[in-house]
């Protein structure tokens, strides 16, 4: 087990330098100047200056050593477009990226797995009939286009809840009270849900079919056979062996939730890392890009290494085959 673990620990870390180089030569090869889309951004001189001092009239791939090298002792670069280091910038929009993300997935993993239990019990049933295309049209939906919606009806019409931002800049500046936790809440409620309704409705899919395909294993016919109430039937039998999609969906839904942040922070003007990237990709802000592809790229890797390792506690036959 150990072994195969430092096999997947060191193919991860090749994923993550195969992505960041990746992301460093396409962003330097596009086209435009590294001050903005256009010349008429920034004063032609000053881009000129900017592009020296930061080495960036030098060769490709003698930009690409220094990088490497700067990044080899946890230097991030100095964002051009921000006058700032690219750490502090992190530093400032990482929390804001991680509260979403983490309210997205509670909401996607709680809603999900009550969905697909709540269907795989009732199967072909009205409910299950109903709650299927009901899921299947929402996992259809793009998210910037739900966001739009649940923005204009909950926030426009209703007015439920803000529009936009992370907090009252008024009353909550800064998070220093329980009110400021409540508003901090009130402002995440539509982000996350965005993101969350789309990711539920998947996980109810894959959970339902999963609850479904060991509906009729010996164990399961045999517990009923035995009379053992149907709530420990489903619970303990059938849904205790149908977790393993849940696990891999576990690992499926960071990417999901860091390409989605990217719009949904955008839109709902959330400052987080997604709207950080955005922002510098219109600007070619080359150091800012590659941290966030970096950083991004450590999430999902390591996310899909815990969704794996929680395979092998789960399922034995995968540790056996591990360490075959």
């Amino acid at each position: 087990m150990m072994a195969w673990l430092v096999r997947r620990l060191l193919a991860s870390l090749a994923i993550i330098f195969a992505v960041v180089t990746f992301v460093f030569i396409l962003i330097h090869v596009a086209p435009g100047k590294p001050c903005g889309q256009s010349d008429t951004d920034v004063d032609p001189a000053v881009c000129d200056a900017l592009t020296r001092q930061f080495g960036l009239d030098k060769p490709l791939h003698v930009q690409y050593w220094r990088y490497l090298a700067a990044l080899a002792h946890g230097n991030l670069g100095y964002s051009f477009s921000l006058h700032r280091p690219v750490r502090a910038a992190l530093a400032d929009t990482i929390p804001f990226t991680l509260q979403l993300a983490g309210a997205a997935l509670l909401l996607d993993f709680v809603l999900g797995l009550g969905l697909g239990i709540y269907q795989a019990v009732r199967v072909n049933r009205v409910p299950d009939v109903v709650l299927g295309n009901a899921t299947l049209f929402i996992y259809s939906l793009p998210t910037f286009w739900l966001a739009l919606l649940l923005m204009l009806v909950f926030a426009e019409k209703l007015h439920w809840f803000p529009v936009s931002g992370p907090n009252d800049p008024v009353l909550c500046p800064v998070v220093d009270s329980l009110y400021c936790v409540a508003d901090r809440l009130w402002h995440l409620v539509l982000p996350a849900a965005t993101l969350g309704l789309v990711g539920a409705a998947g996980t109810a899919r894959f959970q339902r079919a999963a609850m479904l395909e060991v509906a009729n294993q010996d164990y399961v016919r045999t517990a009923r056979a035995k009379g053992a109430p149907e709530r420990r039937v489903v619970l303990r039998h059938q849904l205790r062996n149908a977790l393993l999609s849940f696990i891999t969906r576990f690992g499926l839904a960071f990417p999901f939730v860091l390409t989605g942040a990217v719009l949904i922070e955008k839109i709902y003007a959330w400052p987080g890392m997604g709207r950080l990237a955005f922002d510098a990709i219109l600007t070619r802000d080359y150091p800012v890009v590659t941290a966030s592809a970096l950083i991004a790229s450590t999430v999902v890797v390591f996310g899909n290494l815990l969704a794996d390792v929680l395979m092998g506690v789960a399922d034995p036959r995968l540790r056996v085959r591990a360490t075959a």
